[in-house]
């Protein structure tokens, strides 16, 4: 029987008195370095902060320390609480705490300066129509019929601007981004010195002279009202339809696993480019998983950890430099003769793995179709059965569930994906599966394949603030070779973009008349 095991969490299968000792220990080394830490990097800003804050929930981290052994027998765990803050965490939370905000009033204060130019801009023409009949209107002549019939042009424009307006612009934020948006503000710049404009005009030919044409003045609102929507079509032309044509190739590289993806993007600036990288990351890239990255340290943790250097002279004979150069001399020498037999070892610990991960899939399949096979069973018997003894996909999930949940655990933590499944969310998609009438196979996609980070949790994705590092300046458009990061907590993407090569083609005619061909059979044939 398998009895391997990853640690994960806060799971001891030891005595309490040994199991509170090494909890103790723990604590004290985590307390040492984290003094040594702050004695030696008190410079040192992290400008991208933790997925999750120190202060979570505290139900939902009890949550998680339970689900990580929901296979198991749940043991209850005291002691001294790892989770103490410092006071340069302390600091951190603080400014993480003004950042926020800071982003949220930038966010309203621009959402207001929209809304006040909208309406300055959709109220503008019916000024111009209202003021005449407010400040003279016993000198305005009478407005005739092709006059009125601009009175519902007028109306019938400003319903499709306003249409227009809040398709294009009132719109939810996919994301706070680092700089504005040139063509925007240069867009809504234009709109205010045009407003502006017309104003101006406005009071010095009309609102001065008490001009008693009516019919003209309401041809002048009938012209900004067609700039306007002149203006809104260039809108559309700067902000969509100039990134649509693809122009360059942007390479995606992961830099913690190497995981590549490849995209072809148009016209944008360097931050937006960056946002619809991170879009296509969370539908594209299978989810990151730390756990996968630890078995080639612990493998040359454990090669180090074999080598024994002794000082056969005595540490009084030589000064202390060339003591350590000689142990280093001797370690690199040890790891040269080693290096031959290393492959052997990582050949057979993979393969090891691959065995072990084929004989719990397979107990976990075989596991799942008794499940199912259960359910159906009891689908069928359910007409024969009485109104209140009928359970919902839910009951039925929580019925089957026990059955398969070590052979699922073991898997998970074979494959190490423990963290990124919890009972819970195993139990929703077990009865989400039923509720569909899906298959064994179906419902073990989900576990037997990574995929993107969309399918998790929100806990794996949302709230993750991403930092931009890039040379040149993020407004700037993409150009030939322009290379950039994008920085989150745990890994960051590199990101390269290419050109798309201008591709000549050319046209060759090929005469119908040269497929024609004539047969000719010979009258004698061998026999």
């Amino acid at each position: 029987m398998d009895t391997e095991s990853t640690y994960s969490g806060y799971s001891h299968y030891s005595g309490r008195s040994r199991g509170s000792h090494r909890h103790g220990e723990r604590s004290r080394d985590r307390h040492k370095s984290r003094s040594k830490d702050s004695r030696s990097e008190k410079s040192v800003t992290i400008n991208t902060p933790p997925a999750e804050p120190l202060l979570g929930d505290s139900s939902v981290r009890g949550e998680q320390v339970q689900d990580d052994n929901w296979g198991e027998t749940t043991t209850a765990i005291t002691g001294t609480s790892e989770h103490s803050l410092s006071q340069e965490d302390i600091v951190r939370i603080t400014k993480d705490l003004e950042d926020s905000v800071g982003l949220d009033c930038r966010r309203y204060i621009t959402r207001t300066i929209a809304v006040i130019m909208g309406l300055l801009v959709f109220f503008t023409p019916l000024a111009f129509l209202v003021l005449p009949h407010i400040l003279w209107p016993e000198k305005l002549q009478s407005c005739g019929t092709a006059c009125e019939g601009l009175f519902i042009s007028v109306a019938f424009k400003l319903l499709i601007l306003l249409l227009a307006v809040w398709a294009l612009f009132f719109r939810p934020a996919r994301a706070g981004l680092p700089r504005v948006f040139v063509f925007r503000i240069l867009l809504a710049v234009l709109v205010f010195l045009f407003v502006v404009s017309y104003w101006l005009f406005y009071s010095v030919r009309i609102l001065d002279s008490q001009d008693e044409n009516y019919q003209g003045i309401v041809q002048y609102a009938v012209s900004l009202v067609d700039a306007l929507l002149f203006i809104h079509y260039l809108a559309v032309v700067l902000l969509e339809l100039r990134q649509l044509q693809p122009c360059f190739s942007v390479c995606v590289t992961r830099a913690t696993d190497g995981e590549t993806r490849h995209y072809n993007l148009g016209q944008l600036s360097i931050q937006r480019a960056a946002l619809a990288i991170i879009e296509h990351y969370y539908c594209d890239f299978p989810i990151h998983n730390p756990a996968l990255l630890s078995a080639s340290k612990s493998r040359a943790a454990k090669h180090l950890a074999g080598l024994k250097v002794y000082n056969v002279d005595g540490p009084g004979n030589n000064a202390n430099a060339g003591i350590a150069q000689s142990q280093s001399r001797a370690m690199i020498a040890a790891a040269a003769r080693r290096r031959d037999t290393s492959h052997n070892e990582l050949y057979y610990e993979e393969a090891e793995h691959e065995r072990r991960v084929r004989k719990r899939r397979a107990r976990l399949v075989v596991a799942v179709e008794e499940a199912f096979t259960h359910i159906k069973r009891m689908q069928e018997e359910e007409p024969k059965k009485a109104p209140g003894d009928v359970m919902d996909p839910r009951e039925a999930a929580q019925a089957i569930f026990p059955s398969m949940a070590r052979a699922l655990q073991k898997y998970l933590r074979t494959t190490k994906q423990q963290h990124c499944h919890s009972m819970e969310s195993i139990q929703q998609h077990l009865a989400f599966c039923i509720t569909n009438n899906m298959t064994p196979k179906a419902f073990l996609e989900s576990y037997l394949t990574p995929g993107p980070t969309l399918q998790y949790g929100k806990d794996h994705w949302l709230g993750r603030r991403w930092t931009l590092i890039s040379e040149a300046s993020v407004t700037s458009s993409l150009k030939d070779g322009s290379v950039f990061l994008l920085k989150c907590v745990d890994f960051s993407l590199v990101v390269t973009s290419k050109k798309i090569p201008y591709v000549q083609m050319s046209e060759e005619y090929i005469d119908p008349k040269s497929h024609k061909f004539v047969l000719r059979l010979q009258s004698e044939t061998s026999v």
